[in-house]
């Protein structure tokens, strides 16, 4: 079935609307859901919350990508369920450290509730995620987007850690100055 006539669904607040997200993008929510969690109930519990939020969402929003508008919705409810999981060991997470080495390459006045400058950084920061080569790519989107350790990547990839750690100093770098020359910092 088309995403359109999912999110048509959705609108005719039809029951199927959920059976067939599941169906098309169950498998892609979940793997994004453990890839942030590291625990399969926890992925499969944000998976049918990811379902509830588009479902209520739907009313209001008509998205055009219907697998980042739900791998979105995924990602925010695993990293919330992530961190109240390992709340109570603050500092041994990667979801805090990952973000935060982002941090220095997003602009910090950049304020959630406007609309319209979050869609250009998000526009900005995909057409630099796609500018890189496929290697640089699949280590920024693994830790920035999946939040995966140094450790995992370095693992996949069979690197050195300080092989990783380096080209993601590298890449925070490009991506500053990139924002920078699009005037976005």
């Amino acid at each position: 079935m088309k995403d359109s006539e999912i999110v048509d669904l959705y609108w005719q607040r039809s029951e199927r609307a959920i059976q067939e997200t599941d169906h098309k993008y169950g498998r892609y929510c979940a793997h994004i859901a453990f890839a942030v969690c590291s625990d399969r109930l926890d992925a499969e519990e944000c998976v049918n919350d990811t379902w509830l939020r588009a479902w209520n969402a739907m009313p209001t929003e008509r998205p055009s990508v219907l697998s980042t508008f739900l791998g979105r919705i995924t990602r925010n409810l695993a990293i919330n369920r992530f961190e109240k999981r390992t709340r109570q060991k603050r500092g041994g997470g990667e979801t805090p450290l990952a973000l935060d080495e982002l941090a220095e390459c997003v602009p910090s006045d950049a304020d959630p509730g406007r609309e319209i400058e979050l869609r250009e950084l998000q526009e900005a920061i995909r057409r630099f995620v796609e500018g890189l080569q496929d290697t640089e790519q699949k280590v920024f989107v693994a830790r920035y987007w999946y939040l995966a350790s140094v450790e995992e990547i370095s693992r996949r990839l069979v690197w050195t850690e300080s092989r990783t750690k380096s080209l993601l100093f590298r890449l925070r770098k490009r991506l500053r100055a990139f924002l920078e020359e699009e005037a976005l910092c």
